[in-house]
């Protein structure tokens, strides 16, 4: 088939693509996801396919890899549509870049990719196979597009350039405040892992400054209520309200 052909097909010809399953995660929301995989070590997702994919067969071979690339649908953003520009977070939400030098969310077509790393596949889920990710930085009910293994021979290029962003963004120390610690301690360890790596990435808008302000998000099933000057204080802990 020609470009000129392929470019003449209707989009729906041209183009079919449908979620292989949908991701279930600790992060209930866009605010407090983490911009990018593996910032939140001990956060975690369950990829549960959709029933004509659950294939044992499909899988085969998978568990030999420690991380996989997660292709995916930025489902809440896509309506929106897209922008030629962009204010990305690590330049202070001031500067504006192309998309396409950018990881934003607003895309011509809204897809993302994650870096997950592959911590087993639960074959005796009553929706099974599933796969149980760490590290991940997107938020549940996710549709998923595509895995694929990760290669490191071909993908980790230690001599990279990363312009505006060559360097990790520096996290902030968490302080518990003494009357939202005992709450703190009643969560599963891995939730509050999740917590302080999530707050310590300091989630506020990147244009936000404003010490003493008080701001919420629900994570891990929980709303935390936390505040940012030199170090994120988590204030408060406590169920999301009912429906």
């Amino acid at each position: 088939m020609t470009l000129d052909n392929a470019m003449s097909m209707s989009g729906e010809e041209r183009m079919k693509v449908e979620p292989i399953g949908y991701l279930r995660t600790c992060f209930d929301e866009k605010f407090g996801t983490p911009r990018q995989p593996g910032l939140c070590p001990s956060a975690w997702g369950r990829l549960v396919f959709q029933e004509k994919f659950r294939s044992i067969d499909a899988l085969r071979g998978l568990e030999g890899f420690s991380h996989v690339w997660i292709v995916f649908w930025f489902h809440e953003t896509a309506p929106s549509g897209w922008s030629p520009t962009v204010r990305p977070p690590r330049l202070g939400g001031n500067q504006r870049v192309g998309v396409f030098a950018s990881r934003s969310t607003f895309r011509p077509n809204s897809i993302g990719l994650s870096l997950c790393r592959l911590e087993g596949i639960d074959f005796e889920a009553e929706d099974g196979p599933v796969l149980l990710l760490g590290g991940v930085d997107v938020i549940d009910g996710t549709p998923v597009l595509d895995i694929k293994p990760y290669l490191a021979y071909a993908e980790s290029i230690p001599s990279a350039i990363c312009g505006y962003a060559a360097e990790p963004p520096v996290a902030k120390p968490v302080m518990i405040d003494p009357a939202a610690q005992p709450t703190f301690d009643l969560l599963p360890l891995r939730d509050q892992q999740i917590i302080r790596e999530a707050l310590s990435q300091d989630p506020r808008p990147a244009v936000h400054d404003e010490p003493g302000r008080l701001y919420g998000l629900c994570l891990c099933g929980v709303n935390v209520r936390f505040r940012v000057d030199q170090v994120v204080w988590l204030h408060e802990i406590s169920a999301p309200a009912k429906p």
